[in-house]
């Protein structure tokens, strides 16, 4: 089985590289952010609970998004592999993410890192926005989440190299192409 943590800010091109990783590894799919709006849109306890959060630009409680993760998981058990897509977002993630994975005898194998400036993820955020509709794709909304993306989930970066849970880190700096 084949687990891979996609890692980046906001705007950092996560869905688009998800994409490519899906189908050449036959992946499952978990992106905190779908499943979330998922929830919201069906009105679930869940989704009301996260949706003012997520409206503020915070970030939805560890506990929220771990239900939700292990859910996901345990709803797939013949899956190839995961591709976690925004998880984790932070230490105490890191730490659940890493104890689930030793629940269900298997292990986060990858962590591919995205980089991309400040300023090219809230002009893309503003497009996306401008597309999709997205609640959360106004400029302030954008810049807290950023701030909370350098605060509290950067950091998890070193928390997964010093844990040697990866076999391979890609850095890509992305330009606003």
């Amino acid at each position: 089985m084949l687990n891979i943590a996609l890692f980046g800010p906001p705007g950092a091109g996560k869905g688009t590289q998800s994409e490519i990783l899906i189908e050449k590894y036959k992946l499952f799919y978990i992106s905190t952010g779908d499943i979330l709006r998922k929830e919201i849109a069906e009105g679930s306890a869940l989704g009301l609970e996260a949706r003012s959060i997520i409206a503020a630009g915070g970030l939805v409680s560890d506990e929220i998004i771990v239900q939700i993760i292990e859910k996901t998981i345990q709803s797939n058990p013949n899956a190839n592999g995961f591709l976690f897509d925004g998880f984790p977002r932070t230490y105490i993630q890191a730490y659940i993410l890493e104890g689930l994975m030793i629940k269900l005898n298997t292990a986060l194998n990858c962590l591919i890192s995205l980089e991309v400036e400040e300023e090219i993820s809230v002009h893309r955020l503003l497009e996306r926005g401008k597309q999709s509709g997205r609640m959360d794709d106004n400029e302030k909304v954008i810049r807290n989440r950023l701030g909370e993306y350098n605060e509290k989930t950067l950091p998890v970066l070193n928390f997964i190299k010093k844990r040697a849970i990866i076999s391979l880190l890609m850095d890509h700096k992305a330009s606003n192409k």
